[in-house]
């Protein structure tokens, strides 16, 4: 009998640490990338009363009799499933597509989280605002190189941060295909003489916008001359009527084959524009720079010449920045130069079921869960990350709701098997009325 009370007492008790589950889970339903609990129970070793017995001498053998002596929580499991994703539109709001963890710290000591409701502090270091921790990653060097074998450290966003100037090295002008009007075709049906003209814009050692007038002159049916000409500051009539150098003051010219094609012998279409620093009136260093034309073609078609990329910039200042999916941080400039500033880390664990809660979101290593696989986003099951969106709880109400009534029977019953228990112990009492 007191068998009965004591396996009825274990399972109010257990049912009770149920219920405590059940409505942490609940509470959490609206909880930033919150993984819900499970529990598990286990019976407890039962009291042999009779042992059992192999067949012998003619019977069959016999199976032991036992009686029960309770119950004990087995296990509290952590429910790792992805939970789903909700749009936020707000640029420093992260989620993980995939089993990564984000990493932040302190400095001293690295936590995990799949909450990516980050912010930017005054000193533009990128964090959870709740907490403080740094979000950590690679940051990238003056080139935009990152380093993933060097040691994390906490993400900047330093907005306001300048860029210094890029002196313009290299113009290029797109392939023309062939018989299409395209970019950078010069017209076969010009009459020699006749002249295509363009403007481009380059830019000194200080930053400097330049602008230039290209002339290209037809002289003989497949070939042009190439000359340049700016606007002297010191005229201040901003015509362009002062030459710019050309391979030295040699006559440059654009041999075009037969097919439409340009003559590939060097250094066709590669010609070289300098202006003496005294002729910019910036204070610059002079402006050398070769102007690529070499993929010109010269088809039966209107003239058209579109520059398609350049190495030179004015200085610019950070305005703004983007988080691509494999994580790279990129600066975006006020000069539209893009540069990239960091690289976010995510890490992974042999057994991430095993992890410690550490309250606000976070979570630790133990002894079971394995050590931090550090690396880059969408590398060996980490997945991507994605920006202004953010992980929902996994938590599955249905089944808690459920779970609310099951530790409620589950407690009521093993209350009602004390109530029994009482009774007959009273009614054994009574025997000797």
């Amino acid at each position: 009998m007191m068998r009965a009370l004591f396996s009825a007492i274990s399972g109010m008790k257990n049912h009770m640490s149920f219920m405590d589950v059940v409505g942490n889970n609940i509470a959490n339903v609206n909880t930033i990338a919150y993984k819900s609990s499970r529990v598990t129970f286990q019976d407890i070793l039962g009291q042999t009363v009779k042992g059992a017995s192999s067949p012998q001498a003619g019977r069959g053998g016999t199976n032991p009799a036992q009686i029960g002596l309770g119950m004990q929580l087995g296990g509290i499991d952590n429910i790792m499933t992805q939970g789903s994703l909700q749009s936020t539109g707000k640029l420093t709001d992260f989620a993980v597509q995939g089993d990564g963890f984000f990493v932040v710290g302190d400095g001293t000591r690295n936590y995990y989280t799949r909450d990516g409701a980050f912010d930017i502090d005054v000193e533009g270091n990128l964090v959870n605002p709740v907490t403080g921790l740094s979000v950590m990653g690679w940051v990238a060097d003056a080139s935009g190189a990152v380093d993933v074998e060097s040691p994390l450290q906490g993400l900047q966003i330093p907005f306001g941060t300048r860029i210094s100037a890029q002196p313009t090295q290299d113009l290029t002008v797109p392939v023309a295909k062939a018989g299409m009007i395209a970019a950078g075709n010069l017209d076969a049906g010009t009459a020699v003489g006749g002249q295509v003209t363009t403007t481009i814009t380059a830019y000194d050692s200080l930053g400097n916008a330049k602008s230039i007038r290209v002339i290209f002159e037809k002289t003989s049916a497949n070939n042009w001359d190439i000359s340049a000409f700016h606007a002297d500051p010191a005229d201040g009539d901003g015509i362009f009527d002062d030459p710019v150098d050309v391979d030295g003051g040699a006559t440059t010219p654009l041999v075009f084959q037969p097919d439409g094609q340009l003559d590939p012998t060097p250094p066709n279409g590669m010609p070289v524009f300098t202006i003496a620093a005294a002729d910019l009136g910036t204070g610059a260093d002079p402006l050398t720079f070769t102007f690529d034309v070499s993929n010109f073609s010269q088809f039966a078609g209107a003239s058209q010449v579109n520059i398609q990329s350049q190495t030179g910039s004015a200085a610019g200042a950070l305005v703004s920045f983007a988080v691509g999916s494999t994580g790279e941080v990129t600066g975006i400039y006020s000069n539209g130069a893009n540069r990239i500033i960091g690289q976010l880390a995510l890490a992974t664990f042999v057994n991430p079921g095993g992890l410690l809660r550490q309250g606000q979101n976070l979570w630790a290593p133990s002894s079971n869960s394995g050590e931090a696989i550090v690396g880059l986003p969408n590398t060996n099951g980490r997945g991507s990350v994605s920006t202004g969106t953010l992980e929902s709880s996994n938590v599955d109400l249905a089944q808690q709701f459920t779970n609310v009534i099951l530790a409620q029977r589950g407690f009521q019953s093993s209350s009602r098997v004390i109530t029994a228990g009482d009774q007959m112990l009273q009614d054994l009492v009574n025997i000797i009325r």
